[in-house]
């Protein structure tokens, strides 16, 4: 079995969505070969190859398979209509990672993973045609489904949440550290990281850190976010390696997370979470999450979680202050969103990827 994975959004951009895309590639890997397509009307080269390799590794912080190899695609390319349509002929099985645009392939099975909830209306002809050529449908959340089968009158087939954690046991060297890990940037779904400043400003906890962690898409709003911060028990880790990232999630005693703030989710429910990755990843080493209710968090946080679940600073700074309070509190919650993490399995991804594949 031959399976190509496309993302437009590879190689430009090192999220959450990629996260996901690579754990697909990684899972399939063991039992077959896997092409990651790259948008390009040249071939790669073995050195491109290897570069492009070595970035994802970096990103994620593990070896790539041996069965994975990128592939140059006329996708997303000037080609023509017909050299694409004869390019997906190939393979057996073609996994697209839509950002919105849809195509027509000829692979023996078409999955499409919509990682976005879409409110653009999908009516035309045209547009039906190309749908019904995926015949396997799935998304990263039931949020995103609801919001596909709206808007797009399609059945979404399987929710195949973004995660693989390997939940660790609650560490004992705990800090008083608050985290959020995301990009910087301020469009569409913004991590919001200058709101979390904000509500650390009310907080007022003078023997708190705020850490907040990611990479960089927009520098000018970084800047905005460092100049709030001014002032304030606040350390912002930007370009950090996937270890380093494992070494704060470790430290973290709470975790936050804001995307959506100020947004009317039913109207632009793309500027919400659309799961949340790295509030589960968070959760998996025993961080205690007050996170946004909106959007993808609110899957995450089910039966004695939703408690932490905020809908303005206020509710999130009081909610903070209760576990900063108290220490059994605070460890306790904890605990019960390391179990809650437990059910992200790598087992559940796995069936579930290769029911799609196979079903």
């Amino acid at each position: 079995m031959t399976i190509c994975l496309y993302s437009p959004y590879i190689p430009k951009h090192h999220g959450g969505g990629e996260k996901y895309l690579f754990t697909v590639a990684q899972t399939l890997a063991k039992k077959t070969l896997v092409y990651i397509a790259i948008s390009s009307l040249d071939s790669l080269s073995p050195s491109q190859n290897i570069k492009l390799r070595q970035i994802y590794e970096k990103f994620l912080g593990e070896k790539l398979h041996k069965n994975i190899n990128f592939i140059a695609s006329p996708l997303g390319t000037d080609a023509s209509f017909w050299s694409k349509l004869q390019w997906t002929k190939k393979f057996d099985v073609l996994y697209y990672a839509t950002d919105g645009s849809l195509f027509f392939s000829l692979a023996k099975k078409n999955i499409l993973h919509i990682q976005i909830p879409f409110t653009n209306l999908l009516w035309k002809p045209l547009d039906r045609l190309k749908l019904w050529n995926w015949q396997v449908k799935n998304t990263n959340s039931h949020f995103t489904k609801r919001v596909i089968e709206k808007s797009w009158f399609t059945k979404v087939n399987y929710v195949h949440y973004p995660v693989i954690v390997n939940p660790q046991p609650q560490a004992k060297n705990k800090k008083k550290i608050i985290l959020n890990v995301g990009r910087f940037f301020s469009h569409l779904h913004s991590k919001r990281q200058d709101v979390l400043v904000d509500i650390f400003a009310k907080l007022n906890a003078k023997d708190w850190t705020l850490v907040l962690a990611g990479s960089v898409e927009d520098e000018f709003y970084l800047q905005t976010v460092k100049d709030r911060a001014q002032g304030l028990n606040v350390k912002i880790m930007t370009g950090i390696s996937r270890a380093n990232l494992i070494e704060l999630y470790k430290e973290a005693s709470i975790y936050w997370h804001a995307t959506g703030y100020g947004i009317d989710e039913a109207s632009e429910p793309a500027k919400c979470e659309h799961f949340g990755i790295s509030t589960v990843e968070a959760m998996s080493f025993g961080a205690a999450p007050i996170v946004i209710n909106k959007g993808g968090q609110k899957e995450i946080l089910s039966g004695l979680l939703k408690k932490w679940l905020w809908n303005d600073q206020e509710e999130c700074v009081a909610l903070t202050r209760q576990l900063i309070n108290n220490d059994r509190l605070l460890s306790r919650t904890g605990n019960t969103a390391l179990k809650r993490a437990e059910e992200f399995s790598e087992k559940k991804f796995e069936s579930t990827l290769w029911k799609m594949i196979n079903g």
